[in-house]
């Protein structure tokens, strides 16, 4: 059975982060970016746009706000930053 979900991609910054917490923190921010791509038509809480002109959507999950687009061509959700808020 082909997989039916998105694939969350990490740009530099957002691995950068997620290495900076501790490991159980590591975890649930992952766990979150796989919640994503697994619903890439949700409706995020705003949109933004990046440095090239790209619409993002921000959306706040369990105290850490992520900054995201699709590409449904290769199916997978491109986490551009995540802060923790």
């Amino acid at each position: 059975m082909p997989d039916l979900f998105y694939r969350s991609q990490l740009s530099l910054e957002s691995a950068k982060f997620i290495i900076s917490l501790p490991k159980r923190k590591q975890r649930l921010a992952l766990d979150l970016a796989d919640l994503i791509a697994r619903q890439p038509f949700q409706i995020s809480d705003y949109q933004t746009t990046d440095a090239v002109g790209r619409s993002t959507d921000n959306l706040l999950l369990d105290g850490y706000l992520f900054t995201y687009w699709v590409d449904h061509a290769d199916r997978e959700v491109r986490i551009s930053d995540i802060v923790a808020v």
